[in-house]
């Protein structure tokens, strides 16, 4: 099917005790498919507070030592377009956290914060990604990245793919530019676009806290068509959710 398409099979659900399983469980997937692969790596991470404890978790002796840093690549699904050094950059919260510590600079992808718009970051991004992988255009059979990290916003968002937004519906670049966000922090974008996303072995979505129940009720109960609904891996889908986030209709 093609990617972004809502009738797909539901993506499996796994749950986790409290937002520390929930990073346990999902820095244990993402090794276990880097580990798989022999060779060189490609991961995306997502942006947001979502991902931060498993960034940390990815530094600590434990797993560190489990990574083959020398040859995964870090790439990132959206970011917010200001500046690197902005509190706000999803790039720079992920090299906080554990890639500038961990991970050699030139396996690092930033989207390039520096262009002179959005668009531009996202043409220069795009070009990027093509030469990693190595072709134009996008082989079901040869997924671009092992892993996609992805989160969803209180509006049914992912990556920086809002509803009714002309990004969510672009099939022909892998990068797209967003000239405003649907919600905070209100500022331009640059995000990978549904079937660059789509384009991995696994897509992990995670989400935790009982702010996020009514958005995954939209998502997971009802299928409403989200651009969080429509983002579907050619390989396996799976949403990571702890206790306090999951829908009355999943709880035993």
């Amino acid at each position: 099917m093609a990617p972004g398409d809502t009738h797909q099979a539901r993506p499996r659900v796994i749950v986790a005790a409290d937002p520390a399983a929930l990073a346990k469980t999902a820095a244990d997937r993402l090794v276990a498919r880097i580990i798989a692969n022999d060779h060189r790596v490609a991961i995306c991470l997502s942006g947001g507070s979502s991902p931060k404890l498993l960034f940390e978790l990815l530094a600590t002796d434990a797993y560190r030592s489990r990574i083959p840093w020398d040859r995964v690549h870090w790439f990132t699904g959206d970011e917010r377009f200001v500046p690197s050094t902005d509190s706000r950059n999803n790039m720079a919260m992920a090299r906080k956290a554990f890639l500038d510590r961990c991970a050699p600079p030139a396996n690092i992808h930033p989207i390039d914060v520096d262009a002179a718009d959005p668009n531009e970051a996202a043409r220069r991004y795009e070009s990027e990604l093509k030469s990693f992988y190595g072709a134009g255009q996008l082989d079901p059979a040869r997924p671009l990245f092992d892993v996609v990290l992805m989160g969803v916003g209180p509006d049914g968002h992912t990556a920086s793919l809002f509803p009714g937004y002309p990004a969510v519906e672009e099939t022909r670049h892998w990068v797209t530019g967003v000239p405003k966000a649907h919600v905070e922090p209100f500022v331009p974008r640059v995000s990978l676009t549904l079937p660059a996303l789509a384009s991995c072995h696994e897509m992990l979505f995670e989400a935790g806290g009982a702010g996020k129940r009514a958005i995954l009720t939209r998502v997971l109960e009802d299928g409403e068509d989200l651009p969080a609904n429509r983002a579907r891996s050619q390989g396996e889908t799976i949403w990571l959710v702890d206790r306090a986030a999951l829908p009355e209709n999943f709880r035993e």
